[in-house]
């Protein structure tokens, strides 16, 4: 039963957390100074924790609902600004599909004469006040150390070698593994 209240509470900071996040969502740019941004975040820890420990709740929802009023449009844009960088990190994740390079050229030029154009459906972004050039190319995609363009270049002394470096970077050893085997050996033994 701890368990499950443990979960619950776990689910309450999670779930205030979102909401105070959706609300309060100003970044370090909408700011003058660094100083005036780390003190709206340290009002926003501030409210968020009187929220999950129940401390003066009721003086805290008047306050966010004020909040809400006068920054309604701020709070509009943040999203959309949220939500087109997911969209366009979705995108460059993906990458191009075959043929997409005609259909991306068109999309991009109308983009910038402030024309928005998108299947139904798909989250098209507002140019209602401001036309902002989009970016046209790919950025390349990381590709992983020793992926499939190094494995003709290692013999297998070298792969070893790579592998216990590996191994021990992450806090690993023969030591450690030989241990454990032990105790977990002799542990199961009962006498």
């Amino acid at each position: 039963m701890v368990v499950a209240s443990g979960t619950n509470v776990f689910a309450k900071e999670i779930a205030i957390r979102k909401r105070i996040q959706n609300i309060f969502n100003k970044r370090e740019e909408d700011f003058p100074s660094l100083r005036e941004y780390n003190d709206y975040l340290e009002e926003v820890e501030d409210m968020t924790f009187n929220l999950i420990e129940g401390i003066d709740v009721s003086a805290i929802e008047a306050k966010i609902a004020k909040y809400q009023e006068e920054n309604a449009e701020q709070i509009m844009n943040a999203k959309a600004r949220k939500a087109e960088e997911l969209a366009a990190a979705l995108a460059a994740s993906k990458g191009p599909a075959p043929g997409q390079a005609d259909a991306d050229a068109a999309t991009n030029q109308s983009s910038q004469v402030g024309v928005v154009t998108g299947a139904p459906g798909q989250y098209a972004p507002s140019t209602a006040g401001f036309v902002q050039p989009r970016p046209t190319g790919m950025a390349p995609q990381p590709v992983p150390l020793g992926g499939p363009d190094m494995q003709g270049y290692d013999d297998e002394e070298m792969m070893k070698l790579r592998i216990e470096r590996g191994g021990r970077a992450g806090g690993w050893s023969a030591e450690l593994s030989k241990k454990r085997a032990l105790e977990e050996a002799f542990g199961s033994i009962w006498i």
